[in-house]
């Protein structure tokens, strides 16, 4: 049986839209609510209760503040793409960040198919010009999200979390060891998942829907120790007594209470899986990754080898997903450039006589850092 909302509940909270506008919604939403949308998802089973209430909201929210700005349209089938182009216009002088609008993007998308007015929505380049540095979705990491890239001693405090929580430290090191996320390491089923090859099946809980397998690397203690704690219904690590949603709940209570908050000590569960992607980086190519600011390189077969297991140990569909974990050199070459102001850019165009690239040089950046501070020049007139 598939679980769904309660969509009448959800679209009843925005009394801001017109009686005759919710039932069309309603009517919308109710075949429609568990629909995948994503073109990466590889499983067929609907999306959970906790992405379809979300993505309920958003719309109905953006609904209204559609009226708000003067675009109150009598009927969700009315919405056109001008409509949509108001509305990021809106998010984006709210100061909403590129992840955020994304995500709503992609919301709509899903609800133009609903109401049969496909490729209604553009990307969101089209929509708001790119070359805004500060704009740019980030999708090569420019911040080292790892326990170590912190300074924070994942082992001491795994261990001391183990002392009153152990079931929560064994899950956190099957995050360290083999890259999971917090999802996989509740649902992973540790004497079920070692295969005859001797590398690790993740099956439940993955994004999409996505299995992959892991490398082990002799790290079968951590699996011994996880399989000392398994649910005795359904082999994964989540005590019994407990649902998904409880055990979740009380697992990231625990983190709190020891500090690993971004707030806290300034890390999340998820920089164990950055570490562990990032020492596999290392081991295949013998230097540090890009994210780490060294200016070690591998050899170029090697760097693109150590990519795709990245990316195939991460349960990623796109290639380009390592750079999240890893950074590039490029980014992290642009990130320890010298900051340089208009006025110095004009100064140096002037010594050089209009030469962009002699000025580039003399300020100790590329001809492409240049034309971006051009660029924001031009903008702004």
């Amino acid at each position: 049986m598939t679980v769904t909302v309660y969509v009448k509940g959800i679209v009843a909270g925005y009394p801001e839209l017109p009686p005759a506008f919710r039932d069309a919604l309603e009517k919308i939403f109710t075949p429609n609510v568990n629909r995948v949308h994503s073109r990466t998802r590889v499983s067929n089973k609907p999306i959970s209760v906790g992405t379809q209430e979300p993505r309920l909201q958003k719309l109905c929210r953006s609904f209204v503040e559609l009226r708000q700005i003067g675009y109150a349209i009598q009927t969700p089938y009315a919405l056109k793409e001008k409509h949509i182009e108001k509305l990021v216009a809106l998010w984006h002088k709210d100061g909403q960040s590129p992840g955020t609008i994304e995500n709503k993007l992609t919301y709509f998308r899903a609800f133009s198919n609903w109401i049969n007015k496909r490729n209604l929505v553009k990307k969101m380049s089209e929509y708001i010009d790119p070359a805004e540095h500060d704009f740019r979705r980030a999708s090569v990491a420019t911040e080292d999200k790892s326990w170590e890239g912190k300074g924070i001693d994942a082992v001491a405090i795994i261990q001391e979390i183990a002392k009153t929580e152990p079931v929560v430290a064994v899950q956190m090191k099957l995050q360290a060891a083999f890259g999971l996320r917090v999802e996989e390491s509740l649902l992973l089923r540790p004497k079920d998942a070692v295969r005859k090859d001797g590398k690790l099946s993740v099956v439940h809980g993955t994004k999409g829907g996505r299995a992959r397998v892991v490398p082990m690397e002799f790290k079968m203690d951590v699996l011994l120790e996880a399989a000392q704690h398994t649910n005795r219904s359904t082999g994964s690590t989540i005590p019994d007594g407990y649902t998904k949603t409880q055990w979740k709940d009380h697992f990231y209570t625990v983190l709190k209470r020891h500090g690993v908050t971004k707030s806290g000590l300034g890390v999340t569960c998820h920089g164990l899986r950055h570490q562990f992607l990032q020492q596999m980086f290392e081991k295949y190519t013998g230097v540090p990754a890009p994210i780490k600011g060294s200016d070690q390189r591998a050899d170029p077969a090697l760097h693109r080898e150590a990519m795709q297991a990245v990316v195939e140990a991460a349960g990623h569909s796109k290639e380009q997903k390592a750079g999240a974990y890893l950074s590039s050199f490029s980014v992290q070459r642009r990130l320890k450039a010298p900051k340089v102001t208009l006025e110095q850019v004009h100064e140096a165009l002037a010594e050089s006589d209009g030469n962009k690239k002699a000025a580039a040089i003399a300020l100790g950046i590329s001809r492409t850092a240049l034309y971006r501070v051009l660029h924001c020049e031009k903008r702004a007139e």
